[in-house]
């Protein structure tokens, strides 16, 4: 399961293959108690970001072998980040799928969410780290939340520099200050690493795919597999 700020994510896996998707908006403790109710579910894995959920914790605990994200969880790469502790469940299955998918070469993980993710996995399964900054609806709200009169907007595309009004100001900003954050910071890393593969992630990935230079649309199941592949390494 990937419990994001907005959705839970959850994948059913059989043999390491994916074989039910489910997104769940609200009540998902009902939900996941039918889906174990359901299927004989084994193991279990939560990559959380939003705040725990206890009662949906102890309920995967006493069901199933949960596997948890701590100092124990091994992971198929050399951890160089300075605060282990503090490198995000959805980061770590995300570096995971990555070394998976694209092993032996230098990867850019992008995962374009609530928050802009960045992650570089090194050719030799080395995770250096990454950087952090605010996703497309975060800078929308932060607009309305911190000015008096600026409205909150709905992402919507903008082919144009120039505003000429309010909301197409609001867009052009937002838009192609993205935009322009997320070609710069791969130039970056391509000119530090000259073999790069950049992939593209996260719930805002399909909109701004096709402004995103020399990347690679990842499928929506990325960080699920990640996390498959987390079970499968750590349920013995």
């Amino acid at each position: 399961m990937d419990i994001g700020n907005t959705l839970l994510k959850a994948g059913l896996f059989k043999n390491n293959k994916l074989v039910k998707k489910y997104d769940f908006e609200v009540d998902y403790y009902k939900n996941i108690k039918n889906l174990l109710d359901s299927y004989d579910v084994s193991c279990s894995i939560v990559s959380n970001v939003s705040n725990p959920n206890k009662k949906l914790i102890n309920l995967l605990d006493s069901r199933t072998k949960l596997i948890k994200f701590n100092t124990d969880l091994n992971v198929p790469f050399i951890n160089k980040y300075k605060t282990k502790k503090t490198l995000g469940d959805d980061r770590v299955a995300l570096i995971t799928s990555a070394l998976i998918q694209y092993p032996d070469e230098n990867v850019l993980i992008i995962d374009l969410g609530s928050c802009i993710t960045y992650d570089l996995i090194k050719s030799n399964k080395e995770y250096v780290g990454g950087a952090i900054s605010p996703g497309l609806k975060m800078r929308y709200k932060s607009l309305n939340t911190f000015t008096s009169n600026l409205p909150l907007l709905e992402p919507k595309d903008a082919n144009y520099l120039i505003g000429k009004n309010t909301k197409e100001s609001i867009h052009s900003g937002i838009i192609n200050g993205i935009i322009g954050e997320l070609n710069h910071l791969i130039s970056q890393y391509k000119s530090d690493h000259k073999e790069i593969k950049i992939i593209l992630t996260g719930g805002d990935s399909k909109f701004l795919f096709n402004k995103i230079k020399n990347s690679i649309f990842a499928t929506s199941n990325f960080l699920l597999l990640g996390l498959n592949f987390l079970i499968e390494l750590n349920k013995k």
